[in-house]
């Protein structure tokens, strides 16, 4: 049974037509304007003697003259030393010929 009435088109740009709604925009936030992180700060005293009100600057000099800034720094990654079966090999004999010479470890 083919369905009759009537056929909706709406226009959503020039010379742009669709047979589907049109969507009502979706809202981000219930703030009226976006957050922004301000770039100035109280004057604040750097290494070379200098005072900065502006993050940007403070955190160059400081770049410029090695130092980090703390809570930003990342750690290098931990690599563990990985042995060759050699090494594992060479290891485990030097320590059993010891225990048969006699020595023991302390502790324990």
């Amino acid at each position: 049974m083919a369905r009759q009435g009537k056929v909706s088109i709406y226009q959503v740009a020039p010379n742009r037509w669709t047979n589907k709604p049109p969507r009502a925009p979706v809202a981000r936030s219930r703030l009226p304007l976006p957050y922004v992180i301000s770039d100035t700060m109280d004057p604040v005293e750097q290494v070379d003697g200098k005072f900065y009100t502006s993050k940007r600057a403070f955190r160059a000099v400081g770049r410029a003259l090695g130092l980090t800034e703390v809570g930003n720094e990342r750690p290098k990654p931990f690599k563990p030393k990985r042995s060759t079966k050699a090494e594992r090999m060479a290891a485990l004999q030097k320590a059993i010929a010891q225990y048969k010479s006699g020595r023991r470890p302390r502790g324990g």
